[in-house]
């Protein structure tokens, strides 16, 4: 049944660094945060232009005044003013990510950061480290994961209706990436780029994303050691890969692959989570969010749709609309954002107990995926060895 009030509470006052008018995701972000009434964006520093970055924030119906050209003016400014933001979110190419998420923090704002959360595991843990000091969230857009299908996926697996996990199979392999767009596109360039991606392409800007589900999905399944290779078909973009195969192998037996790919030609997105277990099997793909496949062995494949009474309580609980009307990325997005906004007021009431119950990727999950990613460089540069995850 579907509740047509989101209770919110009073806005958090809010701004963004980057995603400006030439960003990828910076309309997401907005139409994510501002959707059921979270957030209110009252500032940014929406630019590496400042004058192009003020015009594009007056357009969105922000003053002039509040619209900064760089990050620092924004946290010193907004900080001595009454009604300043309160949390921030950061846009910007991987590299930059350390020092903006850290200034805000140290401005005593809370944090919602793109991925991968930085470069290296030395900063995340440094991050994680002062968010606790300051008692802040920092939340990562793993932005797929507000869809419902993958909460009753995990609810499905947690009841033991797969039988014991074996096999867990991961996909992002898009193809857009094919040629060497970059050299007329700022925004896929500075990815390719290890002086802003950091040690990975593929790896961190996509594969993270199947990763993080496969947590949400099995959050008892432990990596012991994995074996990464990965290739610049685009040799332009050497040495950060364009595709990567990734092998895991999980405390207990069980086994994950992992297929991180931009030049996967004509697939328009691929990213797909399939879990085999003993009896039974799930898979779910993103360009169909709002099933749930369930093969059992020797039984005819059934297919679970979004907003069905059938499905578990916590897989209903985001629903927008009713069942048969399609919901999207937006939606999930928008999922993210408001657990962000209830996490955020419950770090500010030092509810800890209410924490404990909001599900989304805190700054534990960005940590995890820039282990992640280390730990496959490591493998794929020694060779395609098998190393133990540290």
């Amino acid at each position: 049944m579907i509740n047509g009030e989101i209770p919110s509470g009073l806005p958090i006052p809010w701004g963004m660094v980057g995603g400006g008018q030439s960003s990828q995701i910076g309309y997401v972000h907005r139409s994510a945060a501002l959707r059921d009434g979270s957030f209110a964006l009252v500032a940014g520093a929406f630019d590496i232009d400042a004058e192009r970055g003020r015009a594009f924030g007056q357009r969105l119906g922000l003053s002039a005044q509040r619209c900064y050209a760089d990050y620092k003016t924004l946290f010193e400014a907004e900080a001595r003013r009454p009604d300043g933001m309160r949390a921030v979110s950061v846009a910007t190419p991987n590299d930059t990510h350390f020092e903006i998420c850290q200034a805000a923090l140290h401005a005593g704002l809370h944090v919602v950061c793109e991925k991968p959360l930085c470069v290296s595991s030395a900063q995340a843990l440094e991050l994680r480290e002062l968010a606790q000091a300051k008692n802040k969230i920092v939340g990562v857009t793993y932005g797929y994961s507000g869809h419902q299908l993958i909460t009753q996926a995990r609810e499905m697996i947690a009841r033991g209706d797969l039988g014991d996990v074996r096999i867990v199979h991961m996909q992002f392999a898009h193809g857009f990436h094919s040629a060497p767009l970059e050299s007329d596109n700022p925004s896929t360039r500075w990815r390719v780029d290890p002086k802003f991606a950091g040690p990975s392409y593929v790896l961190g800007d996509i594969g993270t994303h199947p990763l993080y589900i496969c947590g949400l999905m099995l959050p008892g399944l432990k990596i012991e050691r994995l074996m990464c290779s990965r290739q610049s078909f685009v040799k332009s973009r050497a040495p950060l890969e364009d595709n990567a195969f990734t092998i895991m192998q999980y405390r207990g037996g069980a086994i994950g692959y992992l297929w991180a790919c931009a030049v996967n030609a004509g697939s328009m997105h691929g990213q797909k989570i399939r879990v085999i277990g003993s009896r039974a099997s799930l898979e779910w793909w993103d360009e169909h969010p709002n099933q749930l496949r369930y093969e059992v062995q020797g039984a005819p494949a059934q297919v679970f749709e979004r907003g069905m009474d059938y499905l578990h309580p916590d897989a209903l609980h985001d629903d927008r609309i009713s069942a048969g009307h399609p919901e999207g990325l937006f939606e999930a997005w928008s999922n993210l954002y408001y657990r962000f906004a209830l996490a955020m007021d419950a770090s500010d009431r030092r509810d800890t107990e209410a924490l404990r119950t909001i599900h989304y990727p805190d700054i534990d999950a960005g940590v995890e995926g820039v282990r992640w990613v280390e730990n496959c460089v490591r493998s794929a540069d020694a060779g395609g060895v098998w190393v133990d995850y540290c």
